[in-house]
């Protein structure tokens, strides 16, 4: 066990000077809480953890061929990048290394957050039996899996074609796992559907799509009255393009060449306020840091590089 800080965003007034000078930090020129629309206030809070192609082409056959009349968040260009080493998702030596690695990590905040706003037993084996959640941009499913475990009802969506016959194909081979609904569609097309769920998670997705805003309110209306909405990426800072990019591309080759595009990240700040927009309040954020001497990731309150955000919706305006 280790102690790690979060973020949690309230709109109680009553912050004592250490936390105000915590958010002065977060919030230095050219943040956008700056801008006088953004009502929501920061508080720290220490919590517990365990460790644990070119855009304007048609797609090609490993993507799906959506409706181009409505509106989509879709970025052709990352789909074929992620279609094109989709064969490799379960490979725990493979390009997706980084995201098994860190799995564990991932998972404990989900766990966490999610067991504690749905009023969960955290020591339960199944804690989300009885809930519906959907993995956004769910790959190969390597975290529908442990979700479908944990007791929830999964649905898992993917753009790519090629990565929901890998997610189906694995999840067969576990009878707990083969429950899992994975579909080859678009958060756009499900809220067409109208269809809605108890959790919303969209992991390291955000960064590949053409439009946050809007795919964030895509998520939000995915999710339920009293549900919620987890989404990690990577921040927009230098230390992140050194890390993600220059390193774990580059150096180590630990992912292919091309993976992310540094101009693509969002800023926790900004994504704060796109997801307030979108009716969703994060309450809960931390950051993921890696250890080279044990190879594992824990959680932290250090969000310079990757993080991930916890939000709950909120009543529509």
């Amino acid at each position: 066990m280790f102690r790690a800080k979060t973020i949690v965003f309230s709109s109680s007034t009553m912050a004592s000077k250490l936390l105000l000078t915590r958010l002065r930090t977060l919030t230095r020129p050219s943040n956008p809480f700056k801008n006088p629309n953004f009502e929501a206030q920061t508080l720290i809070q220490i919590r517990q953890y365990s460790d644990p192609i070119d855009p304007a082409a048609p797609p090609t056959p490993a993507i799906a061929n959506f409706n181009r009349a409505s509106k989509s968040s879709l970025n052709e260009t990352e789909l074929e990048k992620f279609s094109a080493i989709a064969e490799t998702w379960w490979d725990a030596e493979g390009p997706f290394k980084p995201l098994h690695v860190m799995n564990p990590t991932r998972l404990a905040f989900i766990r966490s957050t999610l067991c504690r706003h749905f009023g969960k037993d955290q020591n339960c084996a199944r804690p989300f039996e009885g809930l519906k959640f959907v993995d956004v941009g769910c790959g190969g499913g390597i975290i529908s899996e442990p979700l479908a475990r944990m007791g929830a009802s999964v649905m898992g969506i993917d753009a790519v074609e090629k990565n929901i016959k890998i997610a189906q194909l694995h999840a067969d081979l576990d009878p707990i796992t083969s429950s899992i609904d994975y579909r080859c569609t678009t958060a756009e097309k499900l809220v067409e559907e109208q269809r809605q769920f108890d959790a919303v998670i969209a992991l390291e997705v955000i960064e590949h799509v053409a439009n946050p805003s809007e795919f964030c309110k895509s998520l939000s209306e995915l999710t339920s009255s009293s549900g919620a909405t987890i989404i990690s990426t990577i921040n927009r800072s230098m230390r992140a393009y050194a890390t993600t990019i220059i390193m774990a591309e580059y150096v180590l080759n630990w992912l292919p060449r091309g993976t992310h595009e540094w101009s693509s990240f969002l800023t926790p700040e900004e994504l704060v306020l796109i997801l307030q927009r979108a009716s969703i309040s994060v309450e809960e954020m931390a950051g993921f840091v890696y250890n080279p001497l044990t190879g594992r990731w824990s959680l932290s309150d250090d969000i310079s590089v990757n993080f991930i955000a916890f939000g709950r919706k909120t009543a529509n305006e």
